[in-house]
Order: C-alpha cells, then sequence, then structure tokens
C-alpha cells in the first residue's frame, strides 16, 4: 500500500480578520486598559509592567554631587602621589614630613576611590550609586575623626586644619543626605 501524502498546509486566514484578532487579545487580556489605566500591547508587557516604573528617580544635584566628588578625589590623589610635602604642608600647616609614602599610599588609595567615583557617575543603578555615596561617607566621616584626634595629640591648630574639618563635616552631611534620598520609595503618582 501506498503511503498516505498529508494534506498540504493551509495558511490561517483568521489573524488578518480584524474581528478575530480583537477576540484574541480580549482573551489574552492585552490591548485594553488595566487597574492603572496603562493599555499594554503584549502579554508580555502586562506581566513584567511598564519599565519606567524601575527607572531611578535621582535627586535634584546627585550627578552634580558625584562629579565634584570624583574631581575632588582625583585632584587630592595626584597632589598626594606627586606633591606629598606640599599637601602634608597645606593641611598641617609648615609641620615637618618624617615621610613621604604614607602620604604617597593615601594618594594611592585615594586615586582607587576616585575611580570608582567616576565610574559611579556614568550607572543608572540604585545600588551601586548608593554604594558610592556610603562609600564616600564613611571616608569622609573616618578622615573628620583621624584628623580631629591628631589635633588632640598634637594640639596644633591653624586655619586650613578648621577649614578641613568644615569641609569634611559638610561632605559628610551632604554624602548621607543623597544616600538617603537615592534609597528612598518613589511616590505614586
Amino acid at each position: 500500500m501506498a503511503a498516505k501524502q498529508p494534506p498540504p498546509l493551509m495558511k490561517k486566514h483568521s489573524q488578518t480578520d480584524l474581528v478575530s484578532r480583537l477576540k484574541t487579545r480580549k482573551i489574552l487580556g492585552v490591548g485594553g486598559e488595566d487597574d492603572d489605566g496603562e493599555v499594554h500591547r503584549s502579554k508580555i508587557s502586562q506581566v513584567l509592567g511598564n519599565e519606567t516604573k524601575f527607572t531611578v528617580r535621582e535627586p535634584l544635584g546627585l550627578r552634580v554631587w558625584q562629579f565634584v566628588s570624583a574631581v575632588l578625589f582625583s585632584g587630592i590623589a595626584v597632589m598626594a602621589l606627586a606633591f606629598p610635602d606640599q599637601l602634608y604642608d597645606a593641611v598641617f600647616d609648615g609641620a615637618e614630613v618624617t615621610s613621604k609614602t604614607p602620604i604617597r599610599l593615601y594618594g594611592g588609595a585615594l586615586l582607587s576611590i576616585s575611580l570608582i567615583m567616576w565610574n559611579a557617575l556614568y550607572t543608572a543603578e540604585k545600588v551601586i550609586i548608593r554604594w558610592t555615596l556610603l562609600t564616600e561617607a564613611c571616608y569622609f566621616g573616618v578622615q573628620f575623626l583621624v584628623v580631629t584626634a591628631t589635633l588632640a595629640e598634637t594640639g596644633l591648630m591653624s586655619l586650613g586644619i578648621l577649614l578641613l574639618l568644615a569641609s569634611r563635616l559638610l561632605f559628610v552631611i551632604i554624602s548621607v543626605y543623597y544616600y538617603y534620598q537615592v534609597g528612598r520609595r518613589p511616590k505614586k503618582v
């Protein structure tokens, strides 16, 4: 017996029919408005949701602060690496430098942090932005404590040191402010 030939594949014309297509979309539950008033074009977008819900609402001035921080960290790092004597003299007003190695190590650490700051400037991920702000706040906080402890030990007091302490305290406040602002849940519109 000869093998039976399968029937030729027929193309369905029901999808080209407008009424049939609307019925299919209604069964799938797409094309109409949902509870939030959004119109979804596909089931996938309906299940995943609207991508604008996941974008980070950045607080005003965040990117400027990140840029200023990256420039500040980079500038002080280069100065500590290239001119350790001048950096120490600017901060501690004429105190004698016993060794350049710790200042250069400080510059290397600052350069590493500045690279993180520069990369965080170009990211949109909330977690990375928050971690860099927290790193920055911790750095400035520790620097404030160390300089204060050094002042208590040595008794040196100068305008440069007071400006350094005031600026570090201000930088901690700004970094913590942005840290909490980026972490806040966005308000429903």
